[in-house]
């Protein structure tokens, strides 16, 4: 299990029993994929949250950081061991960075046990987000049937009268197909759940095409998503079959790995590189200067995240020991967003637009995403109602 400790003690005294003064920073344990075929999703919030870090001074509310980043290999049981440690042993203040839902969900309740606030920088379940919502359990990037409902909403609108739908056998890719279903009443003429991590596709293709859809709606993520597109585009499908998809799968990772295949393809996102407000702008190009790349929606959801953290620390002082004090300054979102709209739910999970993206390619033959529209306006996630939180 990598382990890296970044020591964001600026203006502290550290020559004299330099772990001593704890209790004058903000301790943050960030778990995230770092290596396997999700690694580059982990990189991008990794960077995208060091940007938020590198903007406020290394501080977070004026407050040094001690940052402490983990790999957790996409797998449950290295993230147990690093949220155990991160808790138990160092006590931290805050835990955050897990980008996959069959980690999260295994660990998490270690962490909101503890009374450690969990801020989810991607995956938003279903089991936090109704009935079992938790005080400490914050998720600053969506719920996981938003996206996709809002896609199951642009279905219908382009009358796609037989969809196929294609995402990973583990709780996120199932949830994100529920949320399409929400929103889509055409005929589903056929769902296809291949394994997490998977990067051959023949075979489900294949299935597809025999369904003879108008339209996939597919969710795979990292390099998952690269090869069947590239896969797809192979079999001669793309003649004939639109792609729809959501903003993970479509964003500037994957159209910089598959290139003029995805051309055309429309996506839902709740964050646009051209979005047109002051705070995304500057966070695009800051991110642009510090990467040389432009970034993707888990850079944004990440840089939030450290945004969010920044504001709520400030509120309270800098005394995060007071853990309701604390959550009540997270719940207000004292930041200013770079996905514009923002604040939480009941549930502690966004209400927020979702927007239509789609990928085309520009001036000197440059490929990207632009912003086409809103889908949902500050939207509130289906299971937000059932929560008792308040």
């Amino acid at each position: 299990m990598k382990q890296i400790k970044w020591a964001l003690l600026a203006g502290l005294a550290l020559c004299a029993a330099p772990w001593a003064q704890a209790a004058s920073s903000v301790k943050i344990g960030f778990v995230t994929t770092l290596s396997g075929p999700g690694a580059v999703i982990g990189q991008e919030a990794k960077d995208g949250f060091a940007l938020g870090l590198k903007a406020t001074g290394n501080k977070l509310g004026g407050v040094p950081v001690e940052l402490e980043v983990v790999d957790d290999q996409m797998n449950a049981d290295a993230g147990r061991q690093a949220v155990e440690r991160l808790v138990k042993r160092d006590k931290v203040d805050v835990v955050t960075g897990i980008i996959y839902s069959n980690v999260l969900l295994p660990v998490v309740p270690a962490v909101l046990n503890s009374d450690t606030v969990f801020l989810s920088l991607n995956s938003g379940p279903a089991d936090y987000a109704g009935a079992k919502c938790h005080r400490n359990f914050f998720s600053v990037a969506l719920q996981n049937e938003d996206m996709p409902q809002a896609m199951g909403k642009y279905a219908m609108e382009r009358k796609y009268q037989r969809v196929a739908l294609i995402a990973p056998n583990y709780p996120g890719g199932r949830e994100i197909l529920a949320g399409f279903k929400r929103q889509y009443r055409g005929t589903l003429v056929d769902e296809v759940y291949p394994k997490l991590g998977q990067l051959d596709f023949a075979a489900e293709l294949a299935v597809l095409r025999a369904s003879k859809p108008d339209a996939i709606f597919f969710f795979l993520p990292g390099g998952m998503g690269v090869n069947f597109i590239k896969q797809f585009e192979a079999t001669g499908m793309s003649k004939q079959v639109d792609l729809l998809t959501l903003g993970f799968s479509a964003d500037e990772d994957t159209i910089k790995a598959v290139g003029e295949p995805l051309v055309g393809v429309h996506n839902a996102s709740s964050w646009a590189v051209d979005l047109p407000n002051a705070a995304n702008e500057k966070f695009v190009a800051e991110f642009k200067k510090a990467y040389g790349r432009l970034p993707t929606l888990y850079a944004a959801q990440a840089y939030d995240t450290a945004m969010l953290l920044d504001g709520a620390v400030k509120t309270v002082g800098g005394k995060v020991e007071d853990r309701e004090a604390f959550r009540t300054a997270l719940r207000a979102a004292h930041f200013t967003s770079v996905r514009g709209s923002f604040k939480f739910g009941i549930n502690q999970y966004p209400v927020q637009n979702v927007y239509l993206r789609a990928v085309q390619k520009g001036a000197g033959g440059k490929i990207s995403n632009k912003l086409v529209t809103t889908l949902l306006t500050d939207h509130v996630d289906a299971f937000a109602s059932s929560c008792s939180l308040k």
